[in-house]
């Protein structure tokens, strides 16, 4: 029987081909883990599936895109790498961000105070799906939605979280590791007037102060820093007026209850109609003064513990808040 493959009679010599599977065999296992790695990580069009299948532990990631080809390296060079790292715990059987279990069971407890006031609920706000579920309702990005918005006579909107929404299909919400399109809300969006003021649901510290002025991005931009019980996470708060860098900077100290924003308008909140992006993160990744607002379908799980569920702070009406 051969060596190489057992399952088949050689009558005494292995074959050629089997003796080059052989010796690749051998020099495979006589490298370095890290010279290894190449089979693991092929240049395939969704590397972040790839990585989720790969086995690779969080602390060889650096190892592993420096074993693969010239493509790959190029490829992962232009991806968020806390991202990579998230997706190898979380394929490891772990958190994608560590602590982020005990996080979450801190924000569905602790003492808020309302983003906004008075709080959305049935009786004066309606969720706004952008599923194209309701086709009388035009995008947020569609001046029409204004006037439709209007009609309905109520003072809050909400947008909620964990929606595939179909604005967002452009290549604008595509990188360089896989063909899918960062889809699924990760924020609760409230709709109001401009000019709607936006308060601290607890006390923390101005982590930036930004503007982002792609179309479609979130305009004014303010990130807070707060203390979870000795775990350190963060929100976001976009699409903000113009009056934001008058009323905080970064290092301020922040108290729970305090002003910080206002709502934006279309000229200056990235081109939506009036509202509030309201978003959980338990890890900056390597972003400043900006953060994924979406992700992909297909990595929820990893987005998940990224970016908890905003509805923890907001406390709004399950059906207000969830898609």
């Amino acid at each position: 029987m051969c060596v190489s493959c057992p399952d088949q009679p050689c009558r005494g010599r292995p074959a050629p081909s089997c003796q080059i599977k052989a010796r690749r065999a051998t020099l495979r296992h006589s490298l370095p883990e890290e010279m290894r790695m190449t089979e693991v990580l092929p240049d395939v069009a969704d590397l972040y599936t790839a990585l989720l299948q790969s086995g690779v532990a969080p602390e060889k990631l650096e190892a592993l895109i420096g074993a693969s080809s010239a493509a790959v390296q190029a490829r992962l060079a232009q991806v968020d790498q806390g991202v990579l790292r998230a997706i190898l715990r979380k394929a490891a059987g772990g958190e994608a961000v560590p602590g982020v279990t005990k996080l979450k069971a801190w924000l569905s407890t602790a003492e808020v105070q309302p983003v906004v006031r008075p709080l959305p609920d049935h009786s004066n706000a309606r969720l706004l799906r952008a599923d194209g579920s309701d086709p009388s309702m035009p995008e947020y990005s569609d001046r029409a939605f204004d006037a439709w918005f209007e009609a309905l006579q109520l003072p809050y909107g909400t947008g909620p979280r964990g929606e595939k929404r179909s604005c967002y299909a452009s290549d604008q919400f595509a990188d360089a590791a896989s063909p899918e399109r960062r889809q699924v809300h990760l924020g609760i969006d409230i709709f109001a007037p401009a000019l709607t003021p936006v308060y601290a649901p607890l006390p923390g510290v101005v982590r930036s102060v930004s503007y982002n002025a792609d179309p479609l991005d979130y305009g004014h931009t303010l990130i807070l820093e707060h203390d979870g019980g000795g775990l350190p996470f963060f929100t976001l708060y976009g699409h903000l007026a113009d009056t934001l860098p008058s009323l905080v900077q970064p290092g301020d100290s922040i108290e729970a209850g305090q002003p910080i924003a206002h709502f934006g308008d279309w000229h200056e909140n990235g081109g939506w109609s009036p509202h509030l992006h309201f978003q959980i993160m338990s890890d900056l990744l390597e972003q400043s003064g900006n953060f994924f607002g979406v992700g992909h379908e297909s990595l929820m799980a990893v987005w998940d513990d990224i970016c908890p569920d905003p509805g923890l702070l907001l406390r709004l009406p399950e059906g207000l808040r969830r898609a």
